[in-house]
């Protein structure tokens, strides 16, 4: 059992969308979730319903804000709208087919150094992962010893993952995030984060 003043941070993956595994949407607008998104959704709902959830938090981008839309409605809280959940922006990258990423010699440096790497005219993984960390800083002073889920994606839930295990970013492709997941994180008062779940999709989160 974490202890009473514990910070519990659910990180939640956006639900799958139409272009998932194929486009870098990055954060061009537009993007929703599709039949399966939705599906997803609901089943974090029902997940995240008894987990005594003090606030709700979510990227602005559409397919972040229609996955915490359920969870919403299961819990009577209104998601907070937080930029710093936000997707990396990939700049020139953005919209790319993977396929065709896949390609480019740079394409190595992301899967290998990401720590080394800025996305062309956008942001660093670098960058990613110290917007998460001081993001979570914020929310564990405003919510001490409590229960809070962040909607948001891949990448910045890996980012915050790989910093609060104590490894380097450069390990950050060999953590898993699927679209509507849940990654759990406790902050003690003092004292290292322990990540309690990783990628989670079946059992429930009561605190």
């Amino acid at each position: 059992m974490p202890s009473p003043k514990t910070f519990r941070v659910l990180l939640v993956r956006h639900g799958q969308t139409p272009t998932t595994g194929q486009i870098l949407p990055g954060r061009a607008p537009g993007l929703h979730l599709s039949d399966r998104g939705r599906e997803q959704a609901t089943a974090v709902a029902r997940r995240l319903a008894d987990a005594g959830l003090a606030a709700i938090y979510t990227s602005p981008l559409e397919r972040a804000r229609e996955t915490a839309e359920p969870t919403e409605q299961a819990t009577g809280l209104t998601a907070i709208v937080e930029p710093d959940l936000l997707e990396c922006d990939f700049g020139e990258w953005t919209g790319q087919k993977l396929t065709a990423l896949a390609k480019l010699r740079e394409w190595r440096t992301v899967q290998q150094a990401p720590s080394t790497f800025r996305f062309p005219g956008g942001e660093s993984f670098v960058e990613l992962q110290s917007r998460m960390i001081a993001l979570m800083e914020r929310l564990r002073t405003a919510h001490r010893g409590q229960t809070v889920a962040c909607f948001s994606h891949a990448d910045p839930i890996k980012a915050l993952l790989t910093h609060a295990v104590g490894t380097h970013l450069d390990h950050f492709q060999r953590v898993d995030v699927g679209t509507g997941s849940v990654s759990v994180i406790d902050w003690p008062a003092r004292g290292a984060p322990v990540v309690r779940s990783v990628n989670s999709i079946d059992p429930p989160l009561a605190r």
